[in-house]
């Protein structure tokens, strides 16, 4: 028996599954889940597989996290539903759409491309690394040592909301930090399939934001012949918390439009 995702549900009506980036979590999403929560959605915050709260496992590509999507799809009834992924997340909404089209009502991939991307995390999985627990007593002292080695607070911020005390009451992650460190080529992987996916599509990308550029038009409208691609304003590649009111008026408009 496959293990399910942990995810946290909220609100009534048609079902929203919204699935976080690399070294992110659920929560991440919690404000624009309300949002979309209050206006007729049951929003489903997924951890995906190696992060949150959801279980560990060795094995790491986007088919498994697309078939990890499916097996909690089933385990819920739900037959179909409309996704939201951002970039890591964006790629298994991706793969997901194509390889289940039956089950996918709308797509909505934020600010990544279906290519390869060369890794490109590897100063913050360095940093992540070099933390010593043992002299970590508060979130304040992680921050110290991470700023050692990342100068950006709002990376930091993010990478700490992983920190949680465990039951022996030190610190630890939440995210499997072995693991992730190790899968990623994975990670930056296009996704694989070459079939497409022919529902509605919306590919929202921040305009301060390298990582979807007018040069994967082709390959986008290519898997996804339906794509519109829109631009989130005074936003880079985490559109949806730098522009956050942009981010749920272009994205709640496209979820609302009747077929």
């Amino acid at each position: 028996m496959n293990p399910i995702l942990y995810s946290n549900i909220i609100g009534k009506g048609k079902p929203l599954c919204i699935l976080h980036g690399f070294l992110g979590m659920s929560d991440n999403w919690k404000t624009l889940g309300n949002q979309y929560a209050n206006n007729g959605f049951e929003v489903h915050l997924i951890d995906q597989r190696n992060h949150g709260r959801s279980f560990w496992s060795e094995e790491f590509n986007y088919d498994l996290l697309a078939e990890d999507l499916l097996l909690y799809l089933n385990e819920k009834n739900i037959e179909r539903t409309a996704l939201i992924g951002h970039s890591m997340g964006g790629k298994t909404v991706m793969q997901f759409a194509c390889s289940y089209p039956q089950k996918t009502e709308k797509l909505l991939v934020a600010d990544i491309a279906p290519r390869f991307y060369p890794p490109h995390h590897q100063d913050i999985i360095n940093a992540l690394t070099q933390l010593d627990f043992d002299l970590i007593n508060t979130r304040g002292d992680a921050d110290e040592q991470l700023e050692k080695h990342l100068k950006n607070f709002g990376v930091r911020q993010f990478l700490l909301k992983n920190l949680y005390r465990t039951k022996n009451g030190t610190f630890g992650f939440r995210m499997n930090l072995g693991v992730l460190s190790k899968k990623m080529e994975e990670i930056g992987e296009n996704i694989s399939s070459s079939e497409s996916y022919n529902g509605p599509t919306l590919f929202l990308k921040g305009s301060k934001s390298e990582y979807v550029t007018d040069a994967d038009t082709a390959q986008i409208k290519s898997h996804f012949p339906k794509a519109q691609i829109e631009v989130i304003d005074d936003a880079g590649h985490w559109l949806h918390a730098e522009n956050p009111d942009q981010f749920f008026e272009k994205s709640f408009r496209f979820l609302k439009q009747m077929e």
